[in-house]
């Protein structure tokens, strides 16, 4: 399903999903290294560069943003799980 989304041939909760390209970069990134911790530094580093200097709230903002767009239930995420003092990962077992 996911990979569907990904290539955007499938709505999500019934309306297709826009990413800004930070949710898409963020999305790609996860995407990239599937079940490893992303830290948020790493995100803004591949985000954002070093010319802006948001901060890892920043990160964390946008990673609820996302998951609000492909989450069935966004307050328990099925695909992109928070990774405490690390950051997130994404989970790439289907169920």
């Amino acid at each position: 399903m996911l990979k569907s989304i990904w290539r955007g041939k499938r709505p999500l909760r019934g309306k297709a999903a826009l990413f800004d390209c930070q949710g898409y970069a963020i999305l790609r990134l996860l995407l990239e290294t599937p079940g490893e911790p992303v830290g948020r530094e790493r995100f803004l580093d591949v985000v954002w560069g070093y010319t802006a200097f948001p901060t890892t709230r920043t990160v964390d903002t946008h990673i609820a943003a996302l998951r609000a767009k492909i989450e069935v239930n966004p307050d328990q995420p099925r695909w992109i799980k928070t990774v405490h003092g690390v950051g997130y990962r994404f989970e790439a077992a289907e169920r």
